[in-house]
């Protein structure tokens, strides 16, 4: 029975699928004017329903500040459309190109035009819902595109209103959301798009690529990974450990570019934990009641971040929880979890091996900086990377001899929300990028256009048959 469902699902998105692929084939050349009037629906819609979608989200996670959701799904989305909106006329005007010596002068012309690849497939997460749904699907309209977005399973509530009021404000043949099991997203990842965009794990993004790849279907993969916080000796501790905490704290570390964990001088470390701790207590006096602090979204997750914890513990590392108000976490009958910074870590522990995606940071130390450059490189490519220090040298050294999807100096986080960055990851961080216009290129199709004029280039290049003396001058011409 489960068997017959799944293929029913697919039956369904294949029609969807072909639905959206004609309808944009039969509108072609569309009008720039129709592309902003998605956008616009796409902002009306998130706006006009705000309260609703942080109601949803804050039920999906348990709880979750309403303000807090307000700003990085709400207002970060409708962000993401008013920026597409400002720049897309001068994103898709094709580009002049120079033709060689001397083409140009006989009347020839190179363009290249930015076009709509078609159907554009989006598979978003959970930890934020509506801004990895919607914020992508901005720039896949301003692109000229249609959209199939899957949500994720784990949010239920916010899914299923994301998929009612897509109904509401676009026909079928436009956008579409698709909810369902992970069964759903296996299929939903195995069409034959015209371009995919997946945000989650790097586990889930090789499945997603191996899909994909099956229809050659190119791919938008924004994933993880242990984006580092490297402490210089010139920063100050006090100010890069409230920004530090800001960021491991927000929805409770559940967010691909949190800091995963702090390289810090040897001589500096109680002072740089003390920073976090001191932080966290300034923003969050207690936590389990507290509506600004967001619980763990699943069960599952939550049995996973302790066993991160205890697995350290076992190995080791000295374990220090940050509980300002001195709260029973242990006889709480919710999914909140204090922000635990783990000392002592080694690479043989969990928490050193995998993303931690919650509110655990360990702390590594260092003698020079360079032994925390040569760690990262030793690595998998982070996808965000936070240097805190007055020393621009210093700060250069680290840039320069890593590797990174971003980079933010001084803060946490901050790079993903400038709209003019691309943002993405590199390596098994991820593949490609969107926001600015780098997102715009990413789900247009660079169409290379070449205008010959009336005369025959060709022969008076040398290229036509029989080859000669001005063949031999043609070739010799293009090697000077």
């Amino acid at each position: 029975m489960a068997n017959a469902k799944t293929d029913d699902r697919k039956d369904e998105l294949d029609q969807l699928l072909k639905l959206q692929r004609d309808a944009f084939t039969a509108s072609r050349p569309e009008d720039m004017a129709m592309r902003k009037d998605r956008i616009k629906r796409a902002m009306a819609m998130v706006k006009d329903h705000a309260d609703a979608f942080c109601k949803a989200m804050s039920a999906d996670f348990g709880s979750r500040s309403v303000e807090q959701s307000m700003l990085t799904d709400i207002a970060a989305t409708v962000g993401a459309g008013k920026h597409a909106l400002k720049n897309m006329d001068k994103w898709a005007k094709a580009e002049k190109r120079p033709v060689q010596f001397p083409l140009g002068l006989l009347g020839a012309k190179a363009e290249v035009r930015y076009e709509p690849k078609g159907v554009i497939g989006i598979l978003s997460p959970w930890n934020f819902p509506v801004q990895l749904a919607i914020g992508p699907l901005m720039q896949v309209l301003a692109a000229g595109n249609r959209a199939m977005i899957k949500p994720s399973e784990f949010t239920e509530r916010t899914s299923q209103l994301m998929a009612e009021l897509v109904d509401e404000y676009f026909t079928r043949d436009e956008v579409a959301v698709i909810t369902g099991s992970p069964e759903v997203a296996a299929a939903f990842s195995s069409l034959p798009f015209d371009h995919l965009v997946f945000t989650g794990s790097t586990a889930t993004g090789r499945r997603v690529m191996e899909a994909a790849a099956k229809n050659l279907v190119p791919v938008t993969l924004e994933l993880g990974g242990k984006s580092p916080v490297v402490m210089g000796r010139s920063a100050d501790f006090a100010k890069a450990g409230e920004r530090i905490a800001l960021g491991k704290m927000m929805n409770a570390g559940q967010i691909c570019l949190a800091p995963d964990y702090m390289y810090v001088p040897e001589d500096k470390q109680d002072e740089a934990v003390a920073g976090v701790s001191n932080g966290v207590a300034a923003m969050y006096p207690t936590l389990l009641e507290n509506e600004d602090y967001a619980s763990i979204v699943s069960d599952r997750h939550f049995e996973r971040l302790q066993g991160l914890v205890e697995d350290a513990r076992e190995k080791g590392a000295d374990v220090v929880e940050v509980n300002p108000g001195n709260e029973d976490f242990a006889n709480a009958n919710q999914r909140k979890m204090p922000l635990t910074i783990l000392k002592n870590v080694t690479d043989e522990m969990e928490a050193m091996q995998e993303e931690i995606f919650g509110p655990v940071l360990p702390v590594k130390t260092y003698k020079a900086v360079d032994q925390a450059v040569d760690y990262i490189n030793e690595n998998d490519s982070p996808l965000g990377l936070y240097y805190f220090g007055d020393d621009k040298s210093e700060q250069e050294r680290v840039l320069n001899r890593t590797i990174s999807g971003g980079v933010t100096t001084n803060d946490v986080l901050f790079h993903i929300s400038i709209e003019d960055l691309p943002f993405g990851g590199v390596g098994p961080s991820g593949i490609g990028s969107y926001h600015a216009i780098e997102g715009f290129r990413e789900f247009s199709h660079a169409r290379a256009v070449y205008h010959q004029p009336k005369i025959d280039i060709a022969k008076l290049g040398g290229f036509k048959p029989p080859y000669g003396k001005s063949t031999e001058k043609a070739a010799a011409q293009m090697m000077k």
